[in-house]
This record gives structure tokens, sequence and C-alpha cells, in this order.
């Protein structure tokens, strides 16, 4: 969840930024002329003059076409729910999609890489572009519109416009990826994924709230240390809880399918985010007050079955846990401990069903 917030740059908080910036980052090394993308065509595509092409191919009409394409597949997603939406709410939700979209295009412009300098960074036989040349830039242009557009499913108070918002942003970039060149593909994507975390991951209070610690306080160091490896550590609880439940589907299809993993990769992002903010905080209560409420309204509006929320924990804690030494796990394990406690708490309050159908993630 998004909250505004005053930062007090340390050496810390400027640490956290970096990383949180390298999330957006692109690795070249796979690149090829076979794909249609070289280090020649991304160049092109992230001077100046390349990303105004790109935001002409994007203009306005093309946005609005394609936020009402999204919308009607949002729709369709939802269609086993009766009046998820009335139409003129449907309507503004779409219309704060487009402003987002239009927002995003008008600060990729001036984001320019410059070619002249070194935009691509050699790093052992890997070759990495910096995709998003200033992310806390990118952060504070869009907030007060991301504000509003999250403002839509806490005003409703009902988890299925909020499952709305977000699949509406997830299909959205679809589409609009769809309408580019390989080498514009690797450009932009990087600014729609983060859209769709700014929406729902605390990664920038996460960098703030560092400002609490010293470089060598053993708190920071753990999560200077783990920040870098959340997409690893999603993919590794992603691969576990295929394996241990493989009969697990939602309405968009099986764990495997293309939507619903990146439903859950997403997701396992988030819960990361939210942990490392609580032990920053030293609190749970953003985890208690920000993402319980969000399980919340999923369970109880489509009837998940607890074991996955419960597994969902466990494998994320046991991962977690994995990677850090024994002095650093003494600090991190109360948190997980506690994470794992929240749920059962609310499972054991809400009545664990056990006919209950698995229907969404």
């Amino acid at each position: 969840m998004l909250k505004t917030s005053q930062p007090v740059k340390t050496p810390t908080v400027e640490r956290l930024l970096n990383l949180w910036a390298q999330r957006y980052t692109v690795d070249l090394s796979s690149l090829s002329l076979e794909n249609g993308a070289s280090s020649d065509s991304l160049l092109k595509a992230s001077s100046p003059e390349g990303r105004a092409l790109t935001a002409t191919k994007l203009k306005d009409n093309v946005l609005d076409i394609n936020c009402n394409m999204a919308w009607i597949q949002t729709k369709t997603l939802y269609s086993y729910i009766p009046n998820i939406l009335d139409l003129n709410e449907a309507r503004r939700i779409t219309q704060f999609a487009f402003r987002v979209y239009r927002k995003l295009l008008e600060i990729y412009k001036k984001q320019s890489i410059n070619t002249a300098s070194v935009s691509a960074e050699s790093n052992g036989n890997s070759l990495t572009l910096w995709a998003i040349p200033a992310v806390e830039e990118l952060a504070y242009a869009l907030e007060p519109i991301l504000m509003v557009f999250q403002e839509q499913h806490i005003a409703s108070k009902d988890w299925r416009a909020l499952g709305f918002l977000t699949t509406q942003l997830n299909f959205s970039n679809s589409l609009i990826l769809k309408k580019l060149t390989p080498s514009e593909k690797i450009l932009l994507a990087s600014y729609l994924n983060f859209v769709e975390e700014q929406v729902a991951m605390p990664w920038q209070r996460v960098c703030h709230k560092s400002a609490n610690y010293k470089l060598n306080s053993p708190e920071f160091i753990i999560v200077e240390q783990m920040l870098p490896t959340a997409r690893d550590i999603a993919q590794s609880v992603y691969n576990r809880l295929g394996e241990l439940l493989p009969n697990h589907r939602t309405r968009r299809g099986t764990l495997s399918d293309s939507g619903v993993k990146h439903s859950c990769l997403r997701d396992l992002n988030m819960f990361q985010a939210y942990l490392w903010l609580c032990f920053l905080e030293k609190s749970m209560a953003p985890f208690e007050e920000e993402l319980l409420p969000l399980c919340q309204m999923v369970v109880e509006g489509v009837e998940i079955k607890w074991e996955m929320t419960e597994k969902w924990c466990q494998v994320l804690a046991n991962e977690l846990l994995s990677r850090v030494n024994p002095e650093q796990k003494a600090l991190l394990q109360p948190y997980t401990e506690r994470m794992h406690e929240i749920f059962l708490r609310e499972r054991s309050r809400l009545g664990f069903r056990e006919s209950a159908v698995e229907s969404g993630v």
C-alpha cells in the first residue's frame, strides 16, 4: 500500500534505494539478433528520439483502447460474480488506469538514458541495463495519481474492486507491450512492472524506514542482504508450492499457468516487502493492518482453502531463514513466526473449510 512520507536521506536509505532501483534492471546477456533485440537497437530505443517514438505509438487513443480492452478482459474473468462493479465505477477505474499510463509515458520520455555514457554495465559475463535511471523520481511523479487509483478499492471496501484494479493493470500491461518492438518492450516493461509493484508493495517505505539504522546494524545488514534476492526467493517458494499443492487451481487455471504464476510471484514479493517493513519498524502492524485485511477479503470472497495460505507462509518463512546465518536467524525468526501466527489466528476466526473449493489466488 502506498503511503506518503518525507524521506531522510541517510547512507542506509541511499543503499536500499539503490537496491530498489536494481529490481528494474535488465539482463542483456541473452540478447541476440534472433529475438529482434540487440545492444544497438536498445541504445536507439532508449535515446530521447527512440523514447519519443515509443510514446507516440502509445498515444492517447491507443492507451484508451487498451485500457478499455483490459476492462473487458477483467470483467470477463470476474463474470461469475454477480454485479462485480457497476458501470460508472468500472469506468472511473479505467479512466484512472489511463491517467497512470499517460503520466508514465511522460516520465519515460524525460528519463532518457544518455547513450554517450555507460548505460550498460559489464558484470562478469553479463550485461545489465539500468532501465529506470531515477526510480525515486518516477515514484514521486506517479504518487499523486497512484494514491487516487488506490483509493478506489479502499473506498469500495470490497475485495472484488481491488481484484478488478490489479487485474486491470496486469491485462493493460500485456496489451501495451504487444504494440512495441522487442527493444521497446525490454525498456518499457520495467516501467510497467514498476507501476504494478508500486500500487501493492511497500518497497519505498522499506527504504525510508532504514533511516533509523546505521550501516553496521545487524537489522540493516539482513535487509540489505535479502532485498536483492527477493525475486529469487519468490521463484523458489512458488516452485515448492507447486510441488506441495499440485492440484491447486484458480479461475485463471493451475499454478503453472502464466497468469496465475505472475500473480503468485507478485504476491510473494509483496509478502517479503511487508515482512521487511515490519522487521525495520519492529512491529507487525503493517502486516496486520494492511496485508491481512487484503488476504481476508480474498479468502472470504472466493473461499480459497486455508491450506494454500498456510503452506505459503510456511514455505516462505523456511526459504527466508535458510538464507541467513544463525545470528541473523535469531533476529528474523520472531517475525516469520509471527507472520504464521497471524494467519493461523485468522484461519481459526473464519473457520477452516476443508471442503471449500480453491478458486482464486
